[in-house]
């Protein structure tokens, strides 16, 4: 079994006050007043004049050149995210822009360290997680070989937050793997199922499984191998089967031969573990695609039958790149 060939890569949360009681969580320690909806004023993004956008009106993340400003910028993300003062429609471009930050910052070393210093210690050991779950998806593919093409997908609206985290608990309590495993997992294999395609390896699903996987007795047990509910649960006892119970390391080993990939799951799953409210920001982040054109943001609405030149489809879509790309400002009219 192995997974899409992307780096990691999000819908309505539904009631913030919903997703806070699904995660046990107290998320602010200032209480509302019972019939009161609190709300907070917009978080300020990078931004600048002109940028193209994508059909739902947000444009690529920017991030900004100064170490001090992008770690100001990040501290608020992070916060916000966190934060039951936020609007739900906020947090899209929240999550957005936080999974961009950390996507730039795992290749620009010195910058990740100059932005590591100027944070309060508080976010420093998320910062170094979401490095290190990078890295290693970074690790796995040789960058001098990135594809010309973008990938024969469908980008999808997930299946509701709320849903998906019943999901992970109901398949950990049956198997004893841990939710945030499971929640990992979906992540880096399907962007929590946006995507809709076939890998390379042809796996498919939101737990990207090969069909000789899911049929095996035990794990697809005759289910839609393109359902979450279904697919989540499937994993876990793969997972189990392949030692997981025992030594996770081992059993993410069995679900892609790599040791980065097991480190870099297991860096998602311990954000997850340390603050639960983690997921609030994951669950929005969008599918991106390291191609030779550059870091690719292919938003939902993305649809391709076959594999297409990146630069073709940039020349139409100029919002799914950063725009401070060379390669992007050359395709400018």
């Amino acid at each position: 079994m192995r997974p899409l060939p992307l780096r990691p890569v999000l819908l309505s949360l539904g009631s913030v006050g919903v997703m806070a009681a699904t995660l046990g969580l107290r998320l602010s320690s200032q209480a509302t007043p019972a019939g009161v909806i609190a709300t907070a004023p917009p978080v300020a993004l990078a931004s600048k004049a002109g940028l193209p956008t994508a059909a739902d009106g947000r444009h690529y993340p920017l991030v900004p050149a100064d170490p001090a400003t992008t770690a100001a910028l990040l501290t608020r993300v992070e916060e916000a995210l966190r934060s039951p003062a936020i609007p739900e429609a906020d947090l899209p471009a929240l999550g957005h822009q936080q999974q961009v930050i950390y996507r730039v910052l795992a290749h620009q070393r010195n910058q990740a360290t100059q932005v590591r210093a100027a944070l309060a210690e508080r976010w420093r050991p998320v910062l170094d997680l979401h490095l290190a779950a990078r890295r290693n998806f970074i690790a796995m593919h040789d960058p001098s070989r990135r594809p010309t093409h973008l990938p024969a997908w469908r980008i999808l609206p997930p299946e509701r937050a709320e849903n998906l985290l019943q999901y992970y608990r109901e398949a950990a309590a049956a198997t004893g793997i841990p939710w945030e495993v499971l929640a990992a997992v979906n992540l880096v294999e399907s962007g929590m199922g946006r995507i809709d395609g076939v890998s390379v390896a042809d796996a498919r699903g939101p737990m990207q499984f090969l069909p000789s996987t899911w049929a095996e007795p035990g794990i697809g047990n005759g289910g839609d191998i393109r359902d979450p509910r279904t697919a989540i649960g499937a994993a876990a006892r793969y997972l189990v089967r392949r030692g997981g119970l025992k030594d996770i390391r081992k059993g993410l080993w069995g679900y892609n031969n790599s040791d980065h990939y097991g480190r870099a799951v297991l860096a998602y799953a311990a954000l997850l573990r340390n603050d639960p409210a983690t997921y609030r920001g994951l669950y929005h982040w969008e599918i991106h695609f390291a191609s030779a054109a550059g870091d690719l943001w292919l938003p939902v609405g993305y649809n391709q039958r076959k594999p297409l030149p990146a630069t073709t489809w940039l020349r139409t879509n100029l919002a799914g790149a950063n725009p401070d790309q060379p390669a992007v400002r050359d395709l400018e009219p």
